[in-house]
C-alpha cells in the first residue's frame, strides 16, 4: 500500500465529520505498523480530542490488547495517558494526518508536542496549518514529510479557511433520484439525524419566508436531543403566523431579515430551502450538501435552476447518497 492510500483513509474519515467540528477544521488520522492499519480516526467536535489523539488511543488498544478506561474525547486525560506510555511505544509506527499537528495549546493540549514526546518511525502530513500561530508543529517532529494528497487535504479544510473571514454558507437540499423535493420527508432517519447534527453546531440556520408559510416547520434538533439552532428568516416582510412551530421553541432566537449583511461576519451558516431560496442565495453559496434518496416521485416540486457543480466527496447515509459539492467558477 502507498502513503496516498493511507492518507485517503484519513481523508474519508474526516469527511464524516465535515462541518460538525465547527469552529475547528475537519481532520483525519491513520496509524499503521509495517503496513497494517492500527487505527483510523477523525476529530469529531470542537473542544474534544483531536484526530491524532483518538488514532493513538485506538492504536494503543490494538497493540496492547487493552481497552482504555476513560472517555477518549477527554483531551487532557488522553494526552496525560499517552504521555505516560514508554517513549518508544510507537517508535516503529507511522502516523498519517491530513493537517499539520497543532503547535499551540488551546481548549486541548498541543498535538505536535505529544507526537514529539512519543517518537514515531514516520510522520506523514497532508498540508501545513495555514493559520499563523497554529503552525510550526512540523518543526518539533522527526522523520516528517508533508504534501501527501495535498490538494485533497486543502479541499477538506476549505470551510475552515472561509469562516476565518466571513460566513461559510452551506446549502442543504434533499431530493429523489429524479430530482423531486416535495411530498414530506424524503431522507432516511440517518440522513435526518446528520442534518440535526449540523443544525446543532451551525451559527445560524437560514431559511426563506415561503418555507415558513407553506411547510410550517419546527427546524429543531430533536433527533439528537440537542438545542435548536438560531434561525434567520429571509423575507421581504414580516407577516408570519407566530403559531407556526418554528416560533414555539424555547431558548432560541428567530429573526426575520431582509438583508444578508450578516454573512460578512465569520460564522457557519446552514441554509435549508426550496428553489426560491436557492436562486436568491446562489451568489452567496459556498458549498452544497445533497441528500439523494433512492426513490422516484411524481411530485411537481424541484430545484428548477441551472448550476454547474464540482463534486468534492461522496458518502452514504443508510440508503441515501450524500454528496458534498460546490459551484464551478464560484
Amino acid at each position: 500500500m502507498t502513503d496516498e492510500f493511507y492518507m485517503q483513509l484519513a481523508l474519508n474519515k474526516a469527511w464524516e465529520y465535515q462541518g460538525l467540528t465547527y469552529p475547528n477544521p475537519a481532520v483525519g488520522a491513520v496509524v499503521t505498523l509495517d503496513g497494517k492499519i492500527l487505527a483510523i480516526e477523525a476529530h469529531q467536535k470542537a473542544g474534544t480530542s483531536h484526530a491524532e489523539v483518538l488514532a493513538l488511543l485506538s492504536a494503543y488498544e490494538t497493540l496492547s490488547d487493552t481497552l482504555i478506561d476513560f472517555n477518549p474525547q477527554d483531551a487532557k486525560q488522553a494526552h496525560t495517558f499517552l504521555l505516560s506510555l514508554p517513549k518508544d511505544f510507537f517508535i516503529h509506527c507511522t502516523i498519517y494526518v491530513t493537517l499539520e499537528p497543532c503547535s499551540h495549546t488551546g481548549q486541548t493540549p498541543s498535538c505536535a508536542s505529544l507526537l514529539q514526546s512519543l517518537v514515531f518511525g514516520r510522520v506523514l502530513i497532508g498540508i501545513q496549518d495555514p493559520i499563523k500561530g497554529h503552525d510550526g508543529g512540523m518543526q518539533k517532529l522527526k522523520n516528517v514529510s508533508v504534501g501527501v494528497l495535498k490538494e485533497a487535504c486543502q479541499a477538506l479544510i476549505e470551510p475552515f479557511m472561509i469562516w476565518q473571514d466571513r460566513a461559510f454558507v452551506l446549502f442543504k437540499l434533499a431530493q429523489t433520484t429524479n430530482g423531486r423535493i416535495g411530498g414530506g420527508y424524503l431522507s432516511s432517519r440517518t440522513s435526518l439525524t446528520h442534518v440535526h447534527q449540523l443544525r446543532e453546531v451551525c451559527s445560524t440556520l437560514l431559511i426563506g419566508g415561503n418555507t415558513v408559510r407553506e411547510d410550517r416547520p419546527t427546524l429543531d434538533c430533536r433527533f439528537i436531543e440537542a438545542k435548536a439552532p438560531s434561525v434567520k428568516i429571509y423575507a421581504k416582510e414580516d407577516n408570519f403566523d407566530r403559531d407556526i412551530p418554528l416560533f414555539g421553541i424555547q431558548n432560541r432566537d428567530v429573526e426575520v431579515i431582509n438583508t444578508l449583511d450578516f454573512l460578512d461576519s465569520p460564522s457557519f451558516v446552514l441554509v435549508e430551502g426550496g428553489e426560491g431560496m436557492l436562486k436568491a442565495l446562489q451568489a452567496k453559496i459556498d458549498w452544497m450538501l445533497l441528500y439523494q434518496t433512492p426513490k422516484l416521485s411524481t411530485h411537481h416540486l424541484s430545484y428548477n435552476t441551472t448550476m454547474n457543480l464540482e463534486f468534492l466527496h461522496f458518502d452514504q447515509k443508510d440508503v441515501d447518497l450524500l454528496m458534498w459539492s460546490k459551484q464551478i467558477g464560484h
